[in-house]
């Protein structure tokens, strides 16, 4: 891909042991797990590509920093270092720490939103979803259409279709729309990126309609990344200034920061409005923490403060997303059908196209992360039925998601090429092994989340 790097732009100064498993062990603790990967023991895992979230790698300055962590209870000195980088990458001047980013949603969405409100996004994730279902509220996707066909090769799938938010506001009104959002990138859609371009338009949309515009910015440097490679005009802007165009352009933000901000814990709000901040810093302090620690500790603070500076240097944002692109390519080599193009963060297999013949009531993106798993202690996530299906509690049908995906994320500066040859391998294994596969049924699962802790069985046990 365009400026890609030659090697990895690190050096490995520690190394921790993989535990090697045979085929009966993992055979042996699926069923354990009820065949659900989220249930296995992360020693029981061989390459785990469960989430990108909190699983990387922290940087020696990382490691230096946390040792500077001033863990004072009021006013800790790491709390106004973290607000100064914050305040430089988006120009927005109220911030606060919390422990990771479905807190901050938990807080945003517990002030904002009401029951029967309706909230706009490209598409929202699982956690933000919930968040905004628990509140009584509709949370309601308008990414283009683009983004339903895996094939499509639309350099932006994640961007909102414009025509259909103008429409949603004219349906629901100013009074029944707290925010809007866009999730940079788009994760539940394949890890696509959002044009600048989509990004102005929607910000001009949500000002004349006096809807207040929020971003989900956990992979915000990845999308930049993107936009300044794909983008016309965009080539000779450095990663750090459009991001900051991009943050310009809402009058909020929220974070998993550890996604883009290379930390295992954490994540912040940051607004515009000092009296939305003061009603946040209220709440904060009885569901998180003081405003100057909110769910952080001090080094956990210095940690992201640095972290955040070094997601945006291109070099690495060249490896990183040239590591995930180079899984792909390899995934389309042996055959494997992929969504496309590849995203920033992951590798998404067209469960749909793996298993044709398998109806999304068997779940066939969760029993293809079980057979990767089974064949070489590959762990993956569904992002399909399981995740998004939804029962219609009147006539009782249930509404299945218009892709069927498997996740293989890619922890940052964890896993070398070599690790990711293997992933291919053993997907390219359970593909030709797709026509003596069978569907799964849930035995167990919760009526919220249910993909953390649903338990599964084969249909002909």
């Amino acid at each position: 891909m365009d400026n890609a790097v030659p090697f990895e732009p690190f050096r490995i100064k520690m190394v921790e042991p993989i535990r090697l498993s045979s085929l009966a062990e993992r055979e042996g603790w699926l069923a354990e797990a009820d065949y659900n990967l989220f249930r296995l023991r992360a020693e029981q895992v061989m390459i785990d590509l469960l989430t990108d979230s909190g699983t990387g790698a922290m940087s020696n300055a990382q490691w230096a920093g946390m040792m500077m962590g001033d863990e004072s209870y009021a006013g800790a000195r790491s709390f106004f270092r973290l607000q100064e980088v914050v305040q430089q990458i988006t120009g927005m001047p109220y911030m606060v720490p919390v422990h990771q980013g479905r807190a901050a949603e938990h807080i945003l969405f517990g002030l904002l939103i009401n029951e029967g409100d309706h909230v706009p996004n490209n598409q929202h994730f699982d956690t933000t979803e919930a968040n905004i279902e628990a509140r009584g509220a509709h949370a309601d996707n308008l990414v283009i259409a683009e983004a339903r066909d895996a094939q499509n090769l639309h350099p932006f799938k994640g961007n909102i279709d414009l025509d259909r938010l103008r429409e949603y506001i004219d349906t629901y009104g100013r009074e029944c729309i707290p925010l809007a959002c866009i999730t940079v990138t788009n994760n539940s859609g394949g890890g696509q990126p959002v044009s600048l371009a989509n990004i102005r338009a929607m910000a001009g949309i949500l000002k004349e309609a006096g809807i207040p515009f929020f971003i989900d910015c956990a992979r915000y440097a990845e999308n930049a990344w993107f936009i300044k490679q794909r983008e016309p005009g965009q080539q000779h802007r450095s990663v750090r200034e459009i991001a900051r165009e991009i943050f310009d352009l809402a009058d909020g933000c929220w974070m998993s920061s550890k996604k883009d901000g290379l930390v295992n814990i954490g994540g912040f709000i940051a607004l515009r409005d000092p009296a939305l901040y003061q009603r946040i810093t209220q709440l904060l302090v009885l569901y998180e923490g003081f405003p100057t620690y909110g769910g952080m500790a001090g080094y956990s603070m210095e940690a992201l403060a640095q972290g955040l500076d070094e997601a945006l240097d291109e070099n690495y944002l060249a490896w990183r997303v040239g590591q995930v692109v180079r899984l792909g390519e390899q995934l389309k080599q042996r055959g494997v059908p992929i969504l496309e193009p590849v995203g920033g963060h992951a590798v998404y297999i067209d469960g749909r196209r793996f298993l044709p013949d398998m109806p999304q009531a068997q779940f066939p993106a969760q029993v293809i992360s079980c057979e990767m798993y089974r064949l070489g202690g590959v762990r993956s996530v569904e992002i399909g039925s399981v995740m998004f299906a939804k029962d219609n509690p009147v006539t009782g049908d249930t509404a299945y998601p218009a892709l069927e995906l498997v996740r293989l994320t890619i922890p940052r500066r964890l896993y070398t090429n070599s690790h990711l040859d293997y992933v291919a391998d053993i997907a390219a294994a359970a593909f030709a092994n797709r026509d003596r596969l069978c569907g799964l049924r849930i035995t167990e699962a919760p009526a919220a989340l249910r993909q953390f802790t649903a338990r599964f069985a084969w249909l002909d046990n």
